[in-house]
């Protein structure tokens, strides 16, 4: 398998310290792969096209042991990397394949759906459709919910509720241009040993 950044250099030419970086940039190709599911081949005279590097340091591309990040699959990149990078007060590391935007300490990566890939069999990606339950959501911590929340506002993000007092925290939720559920919280009784109520379904 040979890898290239841009016409005719092999990933080899660059410094060990550029190849995570090179690969994220989607300006990669291998001659053995084929179109795949979130991950489109790049290769052929005509669309391997010079990318500009990415500092490290912006990508999750750690040199040392982990960094989390949360991977979304989305109908339109364009829109929903512009929404957290606006809400947020993100940054666009990368446009596409995939989508980075960096926020605070961490990234959101997304791309369009697809089917099953060689290192996810039997795996399909979708975007969430209306009335589908939640099995799981990104939690977002702030110093502040209610600067929080009237800046989001003012940016068009559409909450659930305002933000209410849940004795430990006060808390609310907004959904991105997908559906997605994002919680906004900030931590208040619990610094001082107060804690909600286990839900009642609870044993």
């Amino acid at each position: 398998m040979t890898w290239h950044r841009g016409p005719g250099r092999l990933l080899s030419e660059f410094p060990e310290s550029d190849h995570v970086a090179t690969a994220w940039l989607g300006g990669w190709d291998s001659a053995a792969s084929d179109t795949d599911g979130d991950h489109p081949r790049v290769d052929g005279p005509d669309n391997r096209e010079e990318t500009p590097m990415v500092d490290r340091d912006d990508l999750p591309a750690p040199q040392h042991g982990l960094v989390v990040t949360h991977f979304l699959t989305v109908r339109d990149v364009a829109v929903s990397s512009k929404f957290y990078a606006d809400i947020f007060g993100g940054q666009v590391v990368l446009a596409e394949n995939p989508a980075v935007v960096r926020i605070a300490n961490s990234w959101i990566i997304m791309n369009p759906g697809g089917g099953p890939t060689p290192d996810k069999p039997d795996i399909t990606l979708t975007p969430p459709e209306p009335g589908d339950p939640v099995s799981a959501f990104l939690n977002v911590r702030v110093a502040d919910i209610a600067e929080f929340y009237a800046d989001a506002r003012a940016k068009g993000a559409h909450f659930l509720t305002e933000p209410l007092d849940r004795k430990a925290e006060m808390r609310c939720y907004l959904r991105d241009p997908d559906g997605y559920l994002i919680e906004i919280g900030q931590a208040t009784g619990m610094l001082q040993g107060v804690f909600a109520e286990p839900p009642a379904s609870s044993t």
